[in-house]
């Protein structure tokens, strides 16, 4: 699916797809599902909606969309000038991505550059994959709401044909652009890296709380706001986790080569701990500027492994974005190298929890960066500097705390 931001880029995903043997012959030819059969397959394997779970190739519109705008096609037309040339921002599995202006508090559709700017996805009309996609989207993005999830303002489901998903426009980006397309963006400073690290961390930890896994977390799906505050995006792939005592649900293969967790590319069994591990895989893109999978036989991970074993600083300054040009804190580069092991621990039972203890000690990192952002003189500061620091104040550490946080923020 393609991204909510700017930039006149095409959308697709650079990293590879999970390869597959498509099993029916409706399936769109972009489906990531991995070949062989999943016997242990969990039959619900669906998203969740009002009425506790929803079927995945349910054609109906989930209850929880009422909370959201449902937009008519001659308004998404308005708003985006007929899907014009000058509007189109790219294009990636889901179908094209327009950019639209809407009235701030009717969310009619306005000229351009007036009122709100948003990004509207329109579903290829042939893709069956894309309408599945579609319903989880909406499923969970009209029911769950974080400063850290991308907004979803509404939707228009006028016929089978015409699905197309409203959100607001994010205006730094996909992080994948800021760290690989290097001739495109100033490199993103250390501090910053480390803050969109915390955000994804507290997207993350949100989801799981809310008994949702993620499946799909990298660099492309992690959007930044005119803040560089860090949004995660793209829910095509989310489903509920577990319930009771079981460990994992077992279900299709999808996701991305290169950041999907060993166990559950082998078996088909998921966990928030497949997340924890997808999310060990940014924070070596964002420590290192390489991609997951750059096109060799060599993961990221592979590569990164035995470099990372040995903490002795030479090493660690081997691995490190020559972008960041040296500019950045070898204590804390190292303690989130040992963070990044931890993550891809083969054992998913070896790895961290996002809230308890992935989250914690990156927001210490970010206190540590704000207060000595702060204690600087900002006449050092000019215009030609890179993206400003990310300042935010660390929510409680508390784990309760956090609980009734999400809680409150959960249901819109």
């Amino acid at each position: 699916m393609g991204n909510c931001c700017s930039g006149s880029a095409k959308c697709a995903n650079a990293s590879t797809p999970l390869e597959s043997k498509v099993t029916t012959t409706t399936r769109s030819s972009t489906s990531t599902t991995m070949s062989g059969s999943n016997n242990d397959k969990d039959p619900d394997d669906g998203v969740r909606s009002s009425s506790n779970k929803l079927d995945e190739g349910s054609t109906t519109t989930p209850a929880s969309l009422r909370s959201l705008k449902s937009f008519s096609m001659s308004d998404l037309r308005a708003a985006t000038k007929n899907f014009g040339s000058n509007s189109y921002l790219g294009e990636g599995g889901f179908g094209c991505v327009y950019k639209g202006w809407i009235d701030e508090a009717t969310l009619a559709p306005t000229k351009a550059g007036v009122g709100r700017m948003v990004a509207i996805k329109k579903l290829k009309k042939e893709s069956f994959q894309g309408h599945k996609e579609w319903l989880a989207e909406v499923t969970y993005l009209g029911q769950l709401h974080h400063p850290n999830l991308v907004k979803l303002v509404g939707y228009c489901s006028d016929s089978d044909h015409n699905k197309l998903l409203v959100y607001d426009y994010m205006l730094r980006g996909s992080l994948e652009n800021h760290l690989f397309l290097r001739r495109a963006t100033q490199p993103l400073t250390w501090p910053t890296r480390v803050a969109v690290a915390a955000d994804v961390a507290r997207g993350m930890a949100f989801l799981h709380a809310q008994g949702v896994i993620f499946r799909d977390l990298k660099s492309s799906n992690v959007l930044l706001d005119a803040g560089y505050r860090a949004r995660l995006s793209d829910f095509g792939l989310a489903r509920s986790g577990p319930t009771g005592d079981r460990s994992h649900v077992s279900t299709r293969v999808v996701g991305t080569r290169g950041y999907a967790a060993p166990e559950y590319v082998a078996t088909g069994h998921l966990s928030v701990k497949s997340d924890v591990y997808s999310f060990g895989v940014v924070l070596l893109e964002l420590m290192t500027g390489r991609r997951a999978l750059d096109g060799s036989s060599v993961t990221l991970v592979e590569w990164a492994r035995p470099r990372l074993g040995d903490r002795r600083k030479v090493i660690i300054s081997r691995i490190m974005d020559t972008r960041l040009g040296g500019q950045y804190s070898k204590k804390q580069a190292q303690e989130m190298a040992a963070l990044a092991l931890r993550c891809l621990h083969n054992d998913p039972k070896n790895r961290p929890a996002m809230e308890e203890d992935v989250l914690p000690q990156l927001e210490q990192l970010v206190q540590h960066n704000n207060n000595k952002f702060s204690s600087c003189s900002s006449s050092s500061m000019s215009s030609s500097t890179p993206p400003p620091v990310h300042v935010h104040t660390p929510s409680s550490s508390s784990s309760e705390q956090r609980r009734r946080h999400y809680n409150k923020s959960s249901r819109g």
